[in-house]
């Protein structure tokens, strides 16, 4: 193939994906930018808290090493990762051999529906309102997605993949365990893969967050499911891109013989790093005192300004909304310095809303409380 026609087959691509949601926004982050007091951008979920030294040092202590790393991920590594799912989640059948690390998770969701071998024609199920990678993994692949957020309403249809959230990005909705095991069961009668994206799984308020691979939800058989753990909002790495998926062996193995073959390797420092993270629970735990403090000071805030909060039981965001375009509540939110991303971003269900994020310092925080009062 020609320098010209690799071109014109990168251009067919990218004119399947949707414009980036968060260059539609310039205008209202200048207007915040522009207050006296300075931008409070709760417009993304960006950690602004210290790595903990503990993984700075394991960090520090594996960048000696010179040579390749391999694809599948250290030993320890492994282990670690299936122990905290184990330990923090209640994962049962969970072991080093079901586990791959990934360059952050946002890369291994856009690949993943090309890299399980889907192609054009094929059907790829994303909620209703959605992180945007789902979307944009199945448009990679020239896959169909659809937006459904229950199996009634996909009737009889045969999906390849089904993307489910819990808790979500951007709404903080919860899936209870019957629903889940109604969706791995509706799933499983057709042959599809359930990814489950967990990212927010130790981040739940107010409802109890369950993941995919808890035998109250597969019964202790991982076929088929694949869950996917972030070490970005737990933990703070979201600069080390730091991630891992978990679950159905076979599928695992066939994830890895891909990334061997295109290179796709998480940094030997980095993985140093994510074996003491997930080790330890003590930074966790204070990780997530932070936000809930920061959460229970916004909402109020959020709340005594009149908006209506929906679900938010869990992760890092208050789903708001004032009963109006939520284009125009990110305009209302920048004239006071504010900067929240609409709901828009997320589908088209989502368009009287906005996404208002934890994830700024605790001054942050309070100027947003005492603007909004």
């Amino acid at each position: 193939m020609s320098t010209a026609d690799d071109v014109r087959a990168a251009r067919r691509v990218s004119s399947r994906l949707p414009d980036f949601p968060w260059d539609t926004i310039a205008e209202a982050k200048s207007r915040a930018a522009a207050h006296p007091d300075g931008i409070v951008d709760l417009s993304v979920g960006t950690p602004v808290d210290p790595v903990d030294p503990l993984i700075r040092e394991a960090l520090a202590a594996a960048s000696e090493f010179p040579g390749y790393p391999t694809t599948v991920g250290t030993l320890a590594l492994r282990e670690a990762a299936a122990g905290a799912l184990v330990r923090r989640y209640g994962a049962s059948d969970v072991d080093e051999s079901s586990v791959l690390p990934v360059i952050g998770t946002k890369e291994a969701i856009a690949g993943l529906v090309s890299t399980l071998g889907v192609g054009p024609g094929e059907t790829v199920v994303i909620p209703e309102v959605a992180y945007p990678t789902y979307e944009v993994s199945a448009l990679l692949a020239g896959a169909r997605p659809v937006r459904a957020d229950s199996t009634i309403a996909l009737g009889p249809s045969t999906p390849a993949v089904v993307f489910i959230n819990s808790p979500s990005n951007p709404t903080g909705k919860v899936l209870g365990v019957e629903h889940l095991r109604k969706v791995v069961g509706w799933a499983r009668e057709r042959g599809a893969i359930v990814v489950s994206d967990e990212c927010y799984l130790g981040l739940a308020w107010d409802a109890e967050a369950v993941s995919v691979l808890d035998p109250r939800v597969s019964d202790g058989d991982h076929t088929g499911l694949l869950a996917v753990h972030s070490l970005s909002k737990v933990s703070n790495l979201a600069s080390y891109r730091a991630g891992f998926l978990a679950g159905d062996r076979d599928l695992v193995a066939e994830l890895l013989a891909v990334r061997k073959h295109s290179g796709l390797i998480v940094p030997f420092p980095i993985q140093g790093a994510m074996t003491v993270a997930l080790t330890d629970d003590a930074h966790v735990d204070a990780q997530r005192a932070r936000y809930a403090r920061r959460r229970d000071v916004l909402r109020a805030a959020v709340l005594g300004a009149g908006f209506t909060i929906d679900h938010s039981e869990a992760g890092l965001y208050l789903w708001a909304t004032r009963g109006e375009s939520g284009r125009d509540t990110v305009a209302w939110l920048a004239e006071r310095g504010i900067l929240a991303a609409p709901g828009d971003f997320y589908g088209p269900s989502g368009t009287q809303h906005v996404r208002i994020a934890l994830t700024a310092t605790d001054e942050r925080i309070a100027a947003a409380a005492q603007r909004l009062a």
